[in-house]
């Protein structure tokens, strides 16, 4: 993805032809100075969003006493599946190493796309909820325990008498 004049983009294309991938696609020329950046930042949003509902999908599947092998559930979606994906190859390949994910922590960074992605939505006024909620849920892991969550049982507590789960400390 690249961005600039024409005339320049031209002078440039032997690097581009370099270094893109095999085949008719994967080399654009987004439009003019920094719509290659601009194109670039929107795939990674878009990726924050994949990888998060694919986590979710996870989770949820973990979580469940019906299916009993998820690394071959996630195997099974890999051909012939509307959501088949190199990010689900990835997926799959993780899960190889580490059937429950039990050698990882749930915390995963930012690197600023995201950000970078939801910040323009909100200058364009586009919504953008999934990425938006991708972003902010990498905030949440890299919390022990939930300030607002425990606000939230807090009040709960209080104007229903919910009960609260007593402090690990």
């Amino acid at each position: 993805m690249c961005g600039g004049p024409e005339e320049a983009v031209k002078v440039a294309m032997p690097v581009f032809d370099a270094l893109k991938p095999e085949g008719g696609s994967g080399f654009v020329h987004a439009g003019d100075h920094g719509a290659g950046h601009f194109a670039k930042m929107v795939h990674n949003g878009i990726e924050y969003g994949l990888m998060q509902a694919y986590a979710e999908g996870w989770e949820l599947l973990e979580a469940s006493d019906v299916v009993t092998n998820v690394p071959e559930v996630f195997d099974s979606w890999r051909e012939g599946t509307v959501i088949r994906s190199w990010l689900l190859d990835l997926m799959v390949r993780a899960l190889d190493d580490d059937p429950h994910l039990d050698a990882i922590e749930g915390y995963a960074e930012d690197s600023g796309e995201g950000r970078w992605t939801v910040n323009a939505a909100v200058d364009l006024a586009v919504p953008v909820p999934t990425i938006a909620a991708s972003l902010f849920a990498r905030f949440v892991s890299r919390q022990d325990d939930s300030p607002a969550m425990k606000m939230v049982a807090a009040m709960r507590n209080q104007f229903g008498g919910h009960a609260v789960a007593p402090s690990k400390d």
